[in-house]
């Protein structure tokens, strides 16, 4: 009997041991020179956004990489509005990399307030009184969330579309796109003073037309007199212009 407990004395001792190895090793890795955080990259962002991005990760040079909690720095950075998507990466020995994806807005969206829209139809940020406003404006929103997010697809591709077309008809003279609960589109561009309807669906299909009617009317000095283009008039379009 008295065997088995000096036996079992002497395993606990080594465990105890064996732990207290394990605690000090693991709190010397936290804290070693030879692998302690020292640079941290945000490749493809200016210096500006990278010192926003540096602040919201709160990283601690006292420790070495070992330390660093990726998915806690992610969640962290993930906070800025301007950033869509985040991936961090440890670079032994000395080396953290942020890899952030920065939002780019499309358009801006009209919901009671303004907002930054991107590409996919994510209403990401509230626009400031001191931040671009230079975009097509998105209008015309349901307060209705399904009925909302389909006109919100239905935005999306039409400034798709103009997003590849040669000026006149890219976004930069895409002024608004106002979308109706029936699926009608009214569009708003620079250089004419009326509005263009159409079916949302049919948009594509009839933009040539469309880019022809509009330079015929300027080659013969009417496109400032138009009041409106209906491009869902019958199996044609329809001209109205103002009295003046």
């Amino acid at each position: 009997m008295c065997a088995f407990f000096l036996k079992l004395g002497f395993a606990l001792v080594i465990l105890a041991l064996i732990s207290l190895t394990f605690v000090f090793t693991y709190g010397y890795l936290l804290t070693s020179p030879y692998i302690r955080l020292e640079e941290v990259e945000v490749p493809g962002v200016d210096d500006d956004f990278k010192a926003q991005i540096l602040e919201l990760a709160q990283l601690n040079y006292d420790y070495s990489l070992l330390a660093v909690d990726l998915n806690g720095v992610k969640k962290r950075v993930q906070k800025h509005p301007w950033v869509r998507s985040v991936e961090v990466e440890k670079r032994f020995p000395h080396m953290l990399i942020i890899r952030v994806e920065k939002q780019k807005p499309l358009a801006l969206a009209l919901q009671g307030r303004l907002f930054y829209m991107n590409r996919w139809g994510e209403l990401f940020k509230e626009v400031l009184s001191d931040e671009r406003v230079d975009f097509p404006v998105v209008t015309g929103l349901s307060e209705q969330e399904k009925e909302r997010e389909k006109q919100i697809k239905t935005a999306v591709q039409v400034l798709r579309l103009f997003e590849f077309q040669a000026p006149p008809w890219d976004l930069d003279h895409l002024c608004e796109v106002h979308v109706k609960e029936d699926g009608t589109i009214h569009l708003y561009v620079s250089f004419m003073s009326g509005k263009i309807k159409v079916e949302a669906g049919e948009l594509t299909a009839k933009l040539e037309e469309l880019k022809k009617l509009v330079g015929h009317l300027a080659s013969i000095g009417r496109l400032h007199m138009v009041k409106g283009i209906n491009l869902d008039y019958h199996e044609g379009a329809a001209v109205a212009f103002s009295p003046n």
